[in-house]
C-alpha cells in the first residue's frame, strides 16, 4: 500500500521510549512527568460517588457547566480575569489535546508559528501536519530567558501565532511581568494570537509569581489559555484539561474540538468541580513541591551533577559536565540501563538537537523514591 506521511519526521516520543526503557530495565523513572503517589483520597471518592450515580454517558461537549463554573472562578481569583463559563471555557481531554485543536483550528498552509526551544515536543508535530510552519526561537543559553529581540525579528506578515509556556517545560523557568509587556508590545494591533501552555500554573515557588496572559487585558483578547487538571490534582491519567479564551476565538475552537473527542470524561469533571471548591487543593501546590525540589537538592548536594535554577513545574535540569563528555541521549540510556535510573536528556527538546550536557529529573515523587535515586546520583 502506498502512502505519504504527514510526520516523517517524527517517532515515538522521549518520553515513551524513556519509561518504556526504565521498566524494561527496573529503573528508577525520573524521565516522564507524573507523580508515584496517589491522588487525594477524598477525589477519589468523588469520582467514586459520580460513577455509582450514573454520571456515565455523554457529557454536554464543552464540558459540564459545574466544572467550567470553577475554573472561572479559579481565574478571576488567582489573576482578576473574567472569563464566561459558558462561552469562552471548553473542558478539553488533556492539554495536549488542548494544544493540538487550538493549532488545528487556527493555523493553515504556510502559517508561520513562533515557538520557543527548547520546546514541549507536541507543538511542532501539531503546526507541521496542518501545513503550518515552525519558527524556532531560542531561549537565551544562561538562564533560558526569552530573546525578544529575536522574536521581533521573526514577525512577519505570515506569523499568525506565538506559542509561550511558563512554568516552563523542561527548564522550569518561568515568564516575568516584562516578558508580559515585552509580549503585549509585540502583538498589539496584530491578527497574532498568543497559544499560553500554562500547565503549571500552580507550581510556582520561592514566593514568586505566574504572569498569565489572563492577567493582562489587551493579551486576554487576543490569547487561548490551556491548562490540565491532571498536573494540579496528580492525576494525569485522567487526562482532562481546559482552554480558556474569548468568545470569538472559542467559537472556532469547538468546532475542531467537537470532532476529535466531543466530550469528555462525565463522572471525573464532576468530581473535580467538587474537589476544587476547596481553593487549598491548588493554592498549596507550590508549597507541596518546592518541598520536593528542596530535598531533592538536599540529597544530591554532594553529587557531581549541576542543578540549574529551577522557579517551577516539578522538573529539575542537571549539568554532567564533571561526569562524562558523552551525548546527552547516550548519557540517559546507559544511566537507565547500567546505574537504574531513568532522565530525559534536554537535547531532544531542540530541533537541532543542542547538546548542553544537560538531564531533566522529575522530582514528583515519593520521598522514599528520591531517596533512593539520589543515592544512585551520588555515586555517579
Amino acid at each position: 500500500m502506498q502512502f505519504s506521511s504527514k510526520l516523517p519526521k517524527v517517532g515515538t516520543t522521549i518520553f515513551t521510549t524513556m519509561s518504556a526503557l526504565a521498566k524494561e530495565h527496573q529503573a528508577i523513572n525520573l524521565s516522564q512527568g507524573f507523580p508515584d503517589f496517589s491522588c487525594s483520597p477524598e477525589l477519589i471518592s468523588l469520582a467514586n460517588h459520580y460513577i455509582k450515580n450514573n454520571f456515565n454517558q455523554y457529557a454536554p461537549m464543552p464540558g459540564v457547566i459545574e466544572l467550567r463554573e470553577r475554573i472561572t472562578e479559579i481565574i478571576q481569583t488567582c489573576y482578576n480575569s473574567i472569563y464566561h463559563p459558558d462561552s469562552e471555557i471548553t473542558i478539553t481531554a488533556g492539554a495536549t489535546q488542548a494544544i493540538y485543536t487550538t493549532i488545528s483550528a487556527f493555523i493553515k498552509s504556510n502559517d508561520e508559528v513562533i515557538v520557543f526551544e527548547p520546546t514541549y515536543d507536541c507543538y511542532a508535530p501539531a503546526i507541521e501536519i496542518n501545513g503550518g510552519i515552525v519558527v524556532y526561537s531560542q531561549l537565551n543559553n544562561d538562564d533560558f530567558s526569552i530573546n525578544w529581540d529575536d522574536v521581533k525579528n521573526k514577525i512577519n506578515e505570515r506569523t499568525k501565532a506565538i506559542i509561550i509556556n511558563s512554568p516552563h517545560n523542561p527548564s522550569g523557568t518561568i515568564i516575568t511581568k516584562n516578558d508580559i509587556q515585552n509580549l503585549e508590545n509585540l502583538v498589539s494591533g496584530k491578527n497574532i494570537i498568543v497559544i499560553s501552555d500554562e500547565v503549571y500554573e500552580h507550581m510556582v515557588f520561592d514566593g514568586l509569581k505566574h504572569y498569565s496572559v489572563a492577567s493582562s487585558k489587551l493579551l486576554r483578547n487576543q490569547s487561548i489559555i490551556i491548562s490540565s487538571f491532571g498536573k494540579t490534582v496528580h492525576a494525569t491519567g485522567w487526562k482532562i484539561g481546559y482552554v480558556a479564551a474569548t468568545k470569538e476565538l472559542m467559537v472556532e475552537f469547538r468546532k475542531v474540538h467537537q470532532f476529535l473527542v466531543f466530550a469528555v470524561n462525565h463522572p471525573l469533571q464532576l468530581a473535580l468541580a467538587d474537589f476544587l471548591k476547596n481553593s487549598s487543593n491548588y493554592n498549596d501546590l507550590k508549597q507541596f513541591y518546592q518541598q520536593k525540589r528542596d530535598y531533592f537538592l538536599k540529597l544530591t548536594k554532594n553529587s557531581r551533577l549541576i542543578p540549574l535554577k529551577t522557579s517551577g513545574t516539578y522538573f529539575q535540569l542537571m549539568n554532567f559536565k564533571n561526569i562524562s563528555q558523552e551525548p546527552d541521549t547516550e548519557m540517559a540510556i546507559r544511566l537507565t540501563k547500567e546505574k537504574k535510573i531513568a532522565t530525559i536528556p534536554l537535547s531532544v527538546f531542540y530541533s537541532q538537537k543542542n547538546d548542553r550536557q544537560l538531564l531533566r529529573f522529575c522530582f514528583a515523587k515519593k520521598d522514599e523514591t528520591l531517596e533512593k535515586a539520589a543515592e544512585i546520583i551520588c555515586q555517579l
